[in-house]
């Protein structure tokens, strides 16, 4: 049950009727306080220390689909986040869809459909359910289901030979060990390629494999290059984008081990994979991989859990480093993975900032110009080699924010105080947030009806480069239409973050404008992101020796700029984690976040007997009439501050609380 006081397994008899079909990880039908409510089989067992039990219902499906492995995790995870198990069950498992049920009992008898049990565990033959434990993860491969078992010999280290630690890597990996590694990988690195690589040498070793990436476009990546080096059926593809009827069939093809690799976005992060050898994320800082629904756990966080429980490897890679990855190198959870300098400089491009004091002193211009004449040289010659040119702009649309012209006060709409964008040159500016449009707008503090531009979007630039380039194609890129490929020629990309095309050969040039509206968010992780973005932009570049450059419009001082400059993932994170160990905030410290009307967050930290060392900051409002209280402990006591957050929470449901409260352990966003 999702509630928080309902959180445990309840015993259930299981008539003789249903003993066949009532394996563990099916369906079921059981009833609750007078009503039909779904359940989960967790287990069997020969006797209850209830008394008295009432029936199962029905078996909604035969099919077991909750592998124990994952109702173990699923456990742990929801205690880690102060959820219920109801929840993440929610999450690592998709909605049933009967018709792909149907399909897959009509090719497969039920019995060798999906494997009940880990192989060489036994199901007891009894009539009561569930006796409060989840059955543990086996380690065998489930019968019927082998994978191939020993190598042939150490794995082709490929382009891991850049990197001192990448063939220690993949041997460790290949005999069957269980390596955990922090990946910073190379300017133009074909980082698929790379995991296919690694992912190939665990199934030789006869284990089964996990990768989850942030997005489609990385799925599409990651797909093809597995499928170059395992074969076409080596891997299962997981994603919330395939639809109900594609992804159930896809999830069941991973239940039932159709392959020994499963790969897919967030959604994939509790996949069910037989014998597990390896858990790999790409880009972890990327925000799309923390689940936008209760109990948010955050992908990283899930998969080095499951690493650790089932005795994996583990693999977190990006161009950038979080402030997560470097406290596991630092505290030796996990070994490095980088290149040398020598091969740092051969493979990355020129990269110069506009804002240092020498450029300044060559275009005093430049601390206020969009486009720098550094950044303008640097696009001119790119065009003139007949090269791409690549324009990252952190805001979409065309003029994403506006002001007054006459006394700069940011523009609002009259009726919720939204911010008025402009949608195109001729455009009458509309709300962003409620859409309406004020045609006869004016100023409440100077009643003017003129409106400049705050802040520059995507289509707006396209526009001011094509009349500063003229008779050269300019495309945009963004989240309404994300270009495919870009093929070799000169042209013009202006692209929003995450969206940057991949050009033939690379790009000759990258400009990074708007430097600004990253690094002045109110946001702790405003610096680590604007490098994750700089640097996923920076890697399309050619090398500095194939005449590649990349220009961020930004001081060279700043500590950002200073990591993308040499190209330093390690050396920013390692400091943003000492300064955020000297602060108290996460990773170096675990917080939670508790937001709803001010009285009901006073009455659960009320019940919460939070650990000795907590600490409380706030509160401080959140949206609308509700705040948000904010719990510090040290990460020794992490478990104990879960633990009496959901304890406290379990209080105010069974009294029926009217308000509720939102509990995120580990929020990505403090302010």
């Amino acid at each position: 049950m999702p509630l928080a006081h309902l959180d445990r397994p309840f015993d259930y008899l299981v008539p003789q009727s249903l003993a066949a079909d009532a394996v563990p990880g099916v369906r079921v039908k059981v009833r609750f306080a007078g009503q039909l409510v779904d359940g989960w089989l967790l287990d069997r067992a020969e006797r209850s220390d209830h008394p008295r039990l009432a029936y199962l219902d029905r078996v909604v499906s035969p099919v077991p689909v909750l592998a124990p492995e994952v109702a173990r995790l699923a456990r742990v995870v929801a205690d880690r986040y102060a959820g219920s198990l109801a929840d993440v069950l929610r999450l690592a498992v998709p909605p049933r869809h009967a018709r792909v049920e149907k399909e897959l009992l009509a090719e497969t008898p039920p019995s060798d459909a999906i494997p009940t049990t880990p192989a060489g565990t036994a199901t007891p033959a009894g009539t009561a359910t569930p006796a409060g434990t989840v059955t543990p993860a086996g380690t065998a491969t489930p019968a019927g289901n082998a994978m191939p078992a020993g190598n042939a010999g150490p794995p082709d280290p490929g382009g891991w030979r850049d990197y001192p630690a990448g063939p220690a890597l993949l041997r460790a990996v290949a005999e069957g060990r269980a390596p955990r590694a922090v990946w910073s990988a190379l300017p133009g690195e074909d980082w698929a390629a790379r995991y296919a690589t690694v992912v190939a040498a665990t199934v030789a070793a006869g284990r089964g494999a996990l990768v989850v990436v942030a997005d489609g476009r990385d799925l599409e990546r990651l797909d093809a290059a597995l499928t170059a080096t395992l074969g076409a059926g080596g891997h299962v593809c997981l994603s919330a984008a395939l639809g109900p009827a594609r992804r159930y069939r896809a999830f069941l093809g991973a239940r039932r081990s159709d392959a020994p690799v499963v790969i897919g976005t967030r959604a994939a992060m509790f996949a069910p994979v037989a014998r597990l050898g390896l858990v790999a994320i790409w880009d972890d800082g990327d925000d799309l991989h923390a689940e936008p629904r209760a109990p948010y756990p955050h992908a990283r966080e899930v998969l080095l859990t499951r690493a650790q429980i089932e005795g994996a490897g583990a693999l977190v890679g990006g161009y950038a480093r979080t402030a997560e990855a470097q406290l596991l190198v630092e505290t030796g959870w996990a070994r490095e993975v980088a290149a040398d300098r020598a091969v740092l400089r051969a493979r990355t491009p020129a990269i110069a900032p506009t804002g240092d004091d020498p450029q300044l002193a060559r275009d005093p211009g430049a601390a206020t110009a969009r486009l720098p004449s550094l950044a303008w040289t640097a696009a001119r010659e790119a065009l003139r080699a007949d090269l791409p040119v690549l324009v990252q702009v952190p805001r979409r649309g065309y003029l994403p924010s506006v002001s007054c012209a006459d006394c700069r006060t940011p523009a609002r709409c009259p009726h919720c105080a939204g911010p008025l964008a402009l949608p195109s040159a001729g455009g009458t500016p509309a709300c962003r947030w409620c859409g309406r449009v004020a045609a006869a707008y004016a100023c409440p503090h100077c009643a003017g009806r003129r409106l400049r531009a705050s802040v520059t979007g995507a289509r707006r630039t396209a526009e001011e480069l094509g009349r500063a380039f003229p008779g050269v194609p300019v495309r945009t890129s963004g989240r309404e239409e994300v270009l495919a490929d870009v093929p070799g020629g000169a042209g013009l990309v202006i692209a929003t973050p995450g969206a940057e095309p991949v050009a033939a050969g690379g790009y000759g040039a990258v400009l990074l404008l708007d430097s600004w509206a990253l690094l002045t968010r109110a946001d702790l992780r405003a610096g680590e992101e604007a490098l994750r973005r700089w640097s996923a932009a920076a890697t399309l570049a050619r090398p500095a020796a194939q005449g590649g450059r990349v220009v961020v419009v930004a001081d060279g001082a700043l500590a950002p700029v200073q990591a993308l400059l040499r190209w330093d993932a390690g050396w920013f994170a390692a400091r943003e984690l000492a300064e955020r160990r000297e602060l108290g905030f996460p990773p170096a410290m675990r917080m939670a976040s508790v937001t709803g009307p001010p009285a009901a967050v006073a009455d659960l930290l009320a019940q919460a007997r939070l650990p000795d060392g907590a600490e409380l900051l706030g509160p401080v409002p959140a949206d609308g009439d509700r705040e948000r209280m904010l719990v510090r402990v040290p990460r020794a006591r992490a478990a104990a501050m879960a633990d009496a957050l959901h304890a406290a929470a379990g209080v105010r449901s069974a009294r029926k609380a009217a308000d509720p409260v939102r509990l995120q352990v580990d929020p990505l966003a403090l302010f």
